[in-house]
């Protein structure tokens, strides 16, 4: 029964992410996951978990089916089947951070005390995010902390990031847990766990000045996945791309990640004097393929002004199965029938400038990953002042990716104070500023403009300075040194203790 339990407090997880904006769904949620393991074996605690995180991920991820499915040509039960396995895999995490907890709070020197066993699960559960947001090129989405872009955990974001944000989560869950052990001191934990999550409200949050304001359209094609990459509609789909960016006054216009889903040396005569007709009264940004069949293609934000070249951005974090192939794994990916499935990593990473500030490039799914742009925040010559992510969410539908992509943004923006203006083909096109509100956004699933007056920020928050110069080290420091310090006190009093 309570693997079950589990398995839906890993439904509640999912829930708690956008659109709903239940913030404290996610740290109940979490709590409840604790309260069943409090005392469980590391293997019963290990199953508990990994039901959770099934619930989690297949809850959250479902929507996987439709790239499967609809555009990848799996049959549904096949389709199904690897959305859930996928979601198997991902659960791994969780379970051995359950089993890890477990195993630790089972040595002598934590025992009963609820205090500890509250610390050590959120260090297991923080140690949990952090490998999988690292490892096997990393896979963060839907990280607890994103859950509280809104909220007060949120006031946290600029000091510890989505990672700290979710350590801090999982202490309250933990604690929440804690008052159903029997202790005379299990409302302690919670005593001491909450003003701290709730002290980030009282700390210094500004940290960013004004750097001059552009305005800027963003263009949302509604490009049909089906036809994105079909010979028979590129074509007519490019003709009224042009006439959007033809009708657009603002001095930057943003076009979506792959919105010319070719190379631009493959595109008609006609058409590529008409872009860089466009782009002499305007600086135009748009997605597209830069290399060729024989070096391999790089997902690229290319921009053109005066009628030229000024620009390319070349994306560096590249998505599991559907920009780079896994060893081992050609026979399925082969199979979905992915086009340009195959990609190299850019290397072309610094600013666009215009109009004196600096507009810094994230396609689609690198913008999960602030460890790789902190630089970006911090000052210096390469630092920038707006952050302009553009995406094809296409494959997946429209419920649920459109709105978790945004918040991942959102937070972003809260990290690191910058605004990001969201480019898209079919959603979710917005404007976020660096406090991460949405101030503007389009509405999914159909072709228009958004226009915008974007003001760009400088100054580094605490979270960009160190983490551009540490890495995620300083958090894996903090969540693995709890973990081992009772296994190590145990290691040392066996040696101190007594020979019979």
């Amino acid at each position: 029964m309570s693997v079950w339990v589990a398995l839906l407090a890993g439904v509640g997880q999912a829930a708690s992410f956008a659109p709903s904006g239940l913030w404290g769904l996610q740290t109940l949620s979490l709590a409840a996951l604790a309260a069943l393991a409090w005392r469980q074996a590391p293997g019963r605690a290990a199953l508990l978990g990994w039901a959770f995180g099934i619930g989690w991920f297949g809850a959250g991820l479902w929507w996987l089916f439709i790239s499967l499915h609809d555009f990848g040509g799996l049959a549904s039960p096949l389709a199904g089947l690897a959305v859930l396995l996928l979601a198997a895999f991902l659960a791994l995490y969780p379970a051995a951070a359950l089993a890890v907890w477990a195993r630790v709070c089972g040595e002598r020197l934590v025992g009963e005390r609820p205090g500890r066993r509250v610390l050590l699960f959120a260090c297991a559960w923080s140690a949990a995010e952090l490998a999988r947001a690292s490892w096997f090129t990393g896979f963060p989405w839907i990280a607890g902390g994103y859950a509280h872009s809104d909220g007060p955990l949120a006031a946290w974001a600029p000091w510890v990031g989505v990672y700290g944000m979710g350590a801090l989560s999982a202490g309250v869950a933990a604690a929440l847990a804690a008052l159903r052990a029997r202790s005379r001191l299990r409302a302690l934990p919670l005593l001491l766990t909450l003003p701290l999550a709730l002290a980030g409200t009282l700390l210094p949050s500004q940290f960013s000045t004004p750097a001059g304001t552009l305005p800027v359209s963003l263009l949302q094609p509604a490009v049909p996945q089906s036809q994105k990459f079909d010979a028979a509609h590129v074509q007519r789909n490019l003709d009224r791309l042009l006439e959007q960016m033809e009708a657009a006054r603002a001095p930057l216009v943003v076009a979506p990640e792959s919105v010319l889903p070719l190379p631009l040396a493959y595109v008609r005569a006609e058409q590529q004097e008409r872009l860089y007709a466009a782009s002499r009264e305007r600086t135009i940004w748009f997605g597209t393929f830069l290399g060729d069949e024989r070096q391999g293609f790089v997902n690229s934000m290319l921009a053109l002004r005066q009628g030229e070249s000024v620009h390319s951005y070349g994306k560096r974090h590249l998505l599991p199965f559907g920009e780079f192939i896994p060893p081992g794994l050609d026979w399925f990916v082969r199979a979905l029938n992915i086009p340009i499935d195959s990609q190299q990593a850019g290397t072309h990473q610094r600013p666009l400038q215009i109009d004196g500030l600096r507009l810094r490039a994230l396609i689609c799914y690198e913008v999960l990953f602030g460890e790789d742009i902190a630089a970006s925040a911090v000052d210096g010559p390469d630092a920038a002042e707006v952050f302009v992510n553009t995406s094809n969410l296409a494959w997946f539908g429209r419920l649920m990716v459109q709105d978790q992509h945004l918040q991942f943004i959102r937070l972003r923006a809260l990290e690191f104070q910058r605004p990001v203006l969201h480019a898209t083909n079919t959603g979710a096109t917005a404007q976020v500023d660096h406090r991460g509100r949405v101030l503007a956004r389009l509405a999914p699933l159909v072709r228009g403009q958004l226009d915008v007056t974007v003001e760009g920020r400088r100054g580094s928050t605490p979270y960009a300075r160190w983490l551009h110069a540490a890495g995620l080290w300083p958090l894996w420091a903090l969540a693995l040194a709890p973990l081992l310090a009772p296994w190590l006190g145990s290691i040392w009093a066996d040696r101190r203790r007594p020979a019979p």
